[in-house]
């Protein structure tokens, strides 16, 4: 499949960096043991990913994405992300539900990766004053490790004062600014379409998408269906139901570390 491809597309959930340290908060047993604290007031990942906190509670919401921050600017993305910019020598693209931003740290270009759910690293104002999203480069987030809790001052808007929040689409979010998402989405749809008119052959690398919000996997799958060129990499569900493709049931930068031997192999040189 990844020989014979003309184009390659990457699908990645959390998964993709829980080899670079990153947790991927499967459940509350796997969140709480990230973030201790937060065992302790008994909230979940789906309760603190709410924006209505931000209003409410804007010290909670900013130990939570605050930390999150800090976390994701230090984070080295693992060696697995270096194959895939050595396979990125046929045009490719990057869909994903990761809003970490690995893989621009990575080195793949902002104008190839498609963040579904946006990104920490971009900032939106909460009063809906007008302000285009902007760049969190100068935004710094000082959190308490005890109580999670955020000190002031918190991010804020650079055109009226107000306090901002990620850019990122968190649950029940009607506020999400999809300024800056929606044109990769489109850029992402209409790489697609090419593809098929000129009927050049896509293979797509699904890494660590779940199926609790299958965004990422019904994306692969439906960017796979006419091709079958599917190599789903994951550890829990691997299964590929539509039959067609391949499931490996394995870590990401292992999985791909080992595919990519193979690839240098005999058959791959030449």
């Amino acid at each position: 499949m990844l020989r014979g491809a003309d184009a390659l597309l990457i699908c990645a959930g959390a998964g993709m960096g829980v080899d670079s340290g990153l947790p991927d908060f499967r459940g509350p047993e796997g969140f709480w043991r990230a973030y201790p604290p937060y065992r302790a007031l008994g909230l979940r990942f789906e309760e603190l990913a709410d924006p209505v906190h931000f209003a409410d509670d804007p010290e909670l919401a900013w130990g939570f994405y605050g930390h999150r921050l800090g976390l994701y600017r230090s984070t080295v993305p693992h060696e697995g992300f270096g194959v895939l910019r050595a396979w990125a020598r046929r045009p490719v693209r990057v869909f994903t539900s990761n809003v970490d931003g690995q893989f621009q740290r990575a080195g793949f270009a902002d104008d190839v990766v498609a963040e579904c759910h946006g990104s920490i690293h971009h900032l939106q104002c909460l009063t809906g004053c007008g302000q285009q999203v902007w760049p969190a480069d100068g935004a710094s987030v000082q959190v308490d490790p005890m109580t999670m809790r955020a000190a002031a001052p918190l991010p804020s808007c650079p055109a009226c004062g107000g306090l901002a929040r990620p850019n990122i689409l968190m649950f029940g979010d009607w506020s999400w600014d999809p300024a800056r998402t929606q044109p990769q989405l489109d850029a992402h749809t209409g790489w697609l379409r090419s593809l098929r008119a000129e009927g050049r052959r896509l293979a797509v690398v699904e890494i660590g998408a779940g199926t609790a919000v299958p965004t990422v996997r019904r994306q692969a799958e439906l960017a796979s269906a006419s091709s079958g060129a599917l190599v789903r990499i994951n550890v829990r569900e691997p299964a590929v139901r539509h039959g067609r493709g391949v499931g490996i049931a394995a870590p990401a930068a292992a999985t791909l570390l080992a595919l990519d031997e193979h690839l240098r192999g005999p058959a791959g040189r030449g």
